[in-house]
Formats: structure tokens, C-alpha cells, sequence
């Protein structure tokens, strides 16, 4: 191939949309609100409003625990897809799971997208303080860990800046108003720049390829 079909074709991939997907629970699946309110379809807009282009797929189930989201991975992340949010971990800090088998099921998927050569940005979650000081100290730190034994970026905690705040809370507290998942959206929007940035080929400018 020439130099010239080289740069066109790089060209070309540049240009298109980076496949992102978002595996997550309620938080991320929109409950209680329009389609058009869900944390993807606002965070895909934010994005598009700084220039960068995504097709995102809302992965999010309401309901979900950590090991639901590794037993769906495989169906629920299309082929083809380049880069996951992985936003899980709400319902096992509300059901008081184990931490361990938190971690091991985040682990299963961090492994799972790794070797489909998929990359992940990692969404942490804080444990509630009625369970007490040992099992918070022990599920908080499953994030910060894999992240690190993954090599992965990580966003400590989904909910922050939202937590407690009336406003931007459904009536329930535990779910973002539209107000509250673009209030996340714009405190995530960085670190979802900076990982995006990371897919692309430093020396080329182009989206790297990925195999879902």
C-alpha cells in the first residue's frame, strides 16, 4: 500500500465514531427516567460537544450486581466494540456482598475484556457506613486494587458531588434526577477524555483498532 493510501486510510479511521460501551447497573441504565436522560445517551452528547465522536451503548441493568454484569459481559458488550465503562458495584453495596466476591467478579471482567482486547475505564463505588468500618474498608479498596493489577484508569466514585444532594436525587435517594446524571456526566467528562485519548495511536492520531 502506498504512503498516500496509508494517510487516507488513517485518515478515514480517525474519522470514525469510537465504539464505547457502558456496563452498568440503575445508574447507568437510566431508571426512573426518559431514554433520552440515561447517563450514555448524555455522556455521548457531551463528548460530541467537545469533538469527540462515540457510538455508546447502554449496557446498564437495573438491578444488576457485580456478578450479573460478568454473566451478561459476553452478549451485552457487541463485537466490535473498543472501549467499556464498567459502572457496577451499587447493588452489592446495598445487599452487603461479600467484598470478595465483588472483587472477583470484577476481576472476571476486566479479564474477559482484556483478552478480547477491549479497553476499560473503571468506575468506583463506596460502600454505605451502616455495614460498618471493616466492610467499607474492604469493598472500597477492591476498585483502587484492580484498577492497579489491570493497568486500568479509574474514576474513584460514580456518584460524587451527588450523593445527599436533594436536588439531584430521584425521591427514592439513590438514583440520579436528569439534573444528577448530567451533574456526573460533567464531573466523569475529563477522565472519559483522557481515556479515549489513550485509544488512540500516539504517533498516527488514529483511533486504534480493536476486535470485540
Amino acid at each position: 500500500m502506498s504512503a498516500t493510501a496509508l494517510a487516507e486510510t488513517a485518515v478515514v479511521k480517525d474519522m470514525r465514531p469510537i465504539k464505547l460501551a457502558v456496563l452498568g447497573d440503575s445508574l447507568t441504565a437510566g431508571y426512573g427516567l426518559p431514554a433520552s436522560a440515561a447517563f450514555p445517551v448524555r455522556l455521548q452528547k457531551a463528548l460530541k460537544d467537545k469533538g469527540i465522536e462515540t457510538e455508546i451503548v447502554n449496557a446498564g441493568v437495573s438491578g444488576d450486581t457485580t456478578s450479573g454484569g460478568r454473566d451478561r459481559l459476553d452478549w451485552s458488550i457487541p463485537k466490535g466494540t473498543e472501549a467499556v465503562i464498567v459502572e457496577l458495584g451499587a447493588n452489592d453495596a446495598l445487599r452487603g456482598v461479600d467484598p470478595k466476591v465483588s472483587r472477583a467478579a470484577l476481576d472476571d471482567i476486566l479479564k474477559k475484556l482484556k483478552a478480547r482486547n477491549v479497553s476499560a475505564l473503571l468506575c468506583g463505588m463506596y460502600a454505605p457506613p451502616n455495614y460498618g468500618a471493616d466492610y467499607a474498608a474492604k469493598f472500597n479498596a477492591v476498585y483502587p486494587d484492580l484498577a492497579k493489577a489491570y493497568n486500568v484508569p479509574l474514576y474513584p466514585f460514580f456518584l460524587e458531588g451527588i450523593v445527599g444532594d436533594a436536588k439531584l436525587n430521584q425521591s427514592d435517594g439513590l438514583h440520579p434526577t436528569a439534573e444528577g446524571v448530567d451533574a456526573i456526566v460533567k464531573r466523569i467528562l475529563p477522565t472519559v477524555e483522557a481515556f479515549l485519548k489513550g485509544l488512540r495511536d500516539p504517533a498516527a492520531g488514529t483511533v486504534t483498532e480493536k476486535r470485540g
